[in-house]
């Protein structure tokens, strides 16, 4: 008798643990969703207000917002000489024009708590010329790619209408020379090499952490 009172008595407690565990898994689940519906929430935000700021222009730029949160210059001729990391006037020019408006949407009260990183991506075609090895094709590209994001990146920073926020803009931005790692390609899987050779603006939130600081709260209730 007491052997059959002492195993309902542990079948009871481990009910209650099991009971105790299903309703922690309960609300972890609950709380990521609610950091991905945050995150969600901020990325369409703030993708719908960056078309929305440049719709007019983008066209006249050859430059388009994607859903990740780039602002991408398509147009190489526009951007630089071949070969050659100086700006181009009409590219700076652009910038002139998008840069301050563009640090004007991301260091709001809406957005500012938001931005982890400002990246800007220097991205090349595959090619150098026809005597090099792939190989060193793709690291001669690697040091234009680095010094046309380092020219871009200088000539930004020192744009007269941002001197608000020159402080806030040098801690949050980046310049990344990423060579033909991330080409763009044809409908048939080739390289499509005007479309690879690009600049991108592109924004990196803060969205892991601020979900690692709901779970943390959440485990401290």
């Amino acid at each position: 008798m007491l052997i059959a009172v002492l195993f309902m008595l542990e079948v009871e407690a481990n009910a209650k643990k099991l009971e105790q565990l299903k309703s922690i898994a309960e609300q972890q689940a609950a709380q990521m969703r609610k950091a991905a519906e945050l995150y969600d929430e901020v990325r369409e935000q703030l993708y719908n207000d960056l078309r929305y700021t440049f719709k007019d222009d983008l066209p006249k730029w050859h430059a388009v917002v994607t859903p990740d949160l780039a602002v991408r210059f398509e147009e190489p001729s526009i951007l630089f000489d071949d070969g050659q990391w100086a700006l181009k006037q009409n590219f700076k020019d652009i910038l002139a024009t998008f840069f301050p408006r563009y640090v004007a949407i991301l260091s709001s009260k809406k957005y500012r708590s938001s931005i982890e990183e400002i990246r800007i991506e220097g991205h090349t075609s595959s090619v150098w010329n026809t005597q090099t090895t792939p190989a060193q094709a793709y690291f001669n590209n690697m040091k234009l790619s680095q010094d046309r994001t380092r020219s871009t990146l200088e000539y930004v920073i020192q744009l007269p209408k941002i001197d608000s926020e020159r402080r806030w803009v040098i801690a949050k931005t980046t310049a990344n020379g990423l060579s033909s790692s991330r080409l763009r390609l044809n409908a048939d899987g080739t390289e499509n090499r005007k479309a690879s050779q690009r600049v991108e603006f592109r924004v990196r939130t803060n969205a892991e952490e601020r979900i690692g600081e709901i779970l943390r709260a959440g485990r401290q209730k």
